[in-house]
């Protein structure tokens, strides 16, 4: 059955309050910017894309953290919606890589600075469980 073929693509989970140090008057948010276009980008299904409310790290607004079964969980800082095209390029060094490590001279030199911390597979493994 399909539901139980493993995962073969990254979870983005972009936080869509993210203001990047903006007014809290400025509209559109981008972290809902960033959200919506990568949604647009997710349709060619190779990655799926889930907002959050707050990820907790506004001042490395926009943020967003991408996994994978049996791979690091990234957390991201400093996108935009001006980087999203080099962010789809770090999303496929990331299926692609074993382990979920992407080496800074794997990634697009505008996100040099984005992996804020990364966690153990073994996290969203126990989420998992039956």
């Amino acid at each position: 059955m399909a539901e139980n073929l493993p995962q073969t693509r990254p979870v983005l989970h972009v936080c869509i309050t993210c203001r990047r140090g903006l007014p809290l008057t400025d509209d559109p948010v981008q972290g809902r910017q960033l959200y919506d276009a990568l949604t647009s980008h997710a349709e060619n299904g190779d990655f799926s894309v889930e907002p959050v409310e707050c990820m907790a790290t506004c001042s490395r607004g926009c943020v967003a953290a991408v996994s994978m079964p049996k791979k690091w969980t990234l957390l991201l800082g400093q996108l935009g919606p001006e980087k999203v095209e080099d962010l789809l390029t770090f999303l496929n060094v990331y299926r692609t890589s074993k382990t979920g490590t992407v080496m800074p001279s794997k990634r697009p030199a505008s996100l040099s600075d984005m992996i804020l911390a990364r966690l153990p597979a073994s996290l969203s493994a126990s989420q998992e469980l039956s």
